[in-house]
């Protein structure tokens, strides 16, 4: 029973001690002990603060990369656009330049075929001419071997002169 029941003397004893404990602790031990959790304590709201702070930013940054993501974004397509003009311009110019160059040489062409075409036809004319006379004279020579018939020749001549 004396578990149970302890005597004044243990109680004293044991009142002194932790009397003395506790005013060693509140004197040396507790005032570091809540300035250590108060200064944890304003470190832990100073870094909240700062990842409030550096959320912020991040949100402004994020919104501020998105911006010049859209801008460029804006001019690429803007120079692809302007390329595209640029080359459908270019396609357009060298096709109207490779028409017209077509358009000349087949011009030339033409030129050069009508001006053939009539150096052949006054050259068969020429060659014409030559053989008739040709021909004309070997006729006539068959035909005027003799005196009378030239005379009778150059008689109906004169008369067809004198007719017309």
């Amino acid at each position: 029973m004396e578990l149970i029941t302890p005597d004044f003397g243990l109680i004293f004893w044991q009142l002194l001690v932790f009397g003395i404990l506790f005013f060693l602790l509140a004197k040396f031990a507790w005032k570091p002990i809540i300035q250590s959790l108060a200064e944890r304590e304003q470190s832990i709201d100073e870094a909240i603060k700062l990842s409030e702070t550096t959320r912020a930013e991040m949100a402004e940054l994020k919104a501020g990369n998105e911006q010049l993501i859209a801008s460029a974004r804006a001019e690429r397509d803007a120079l692809i656009k302007q390329a595209k003009e640029a080359s459908d311009a270019m396609i357009a110019q060298a096709k109207l330049d490779a028409q017209t160059a077509s358009n000349q040489e087949i011009e030339k062409a033409r030129v050069a075929f009508e001006q053939e075409k009539a150096s052949a036809v006054a050259a068969i004319r020429k060659e014409a001419a030559t053989l008739s006379l040709d021909l004309a004279e070997k006729v006539l020579k068959s035909q005027l071997k003799d005196k009378a018939a030239q005379e009778k020749l150059v008689t109906e001549w004169m008369a067809d002169v004198k007719l017309s």
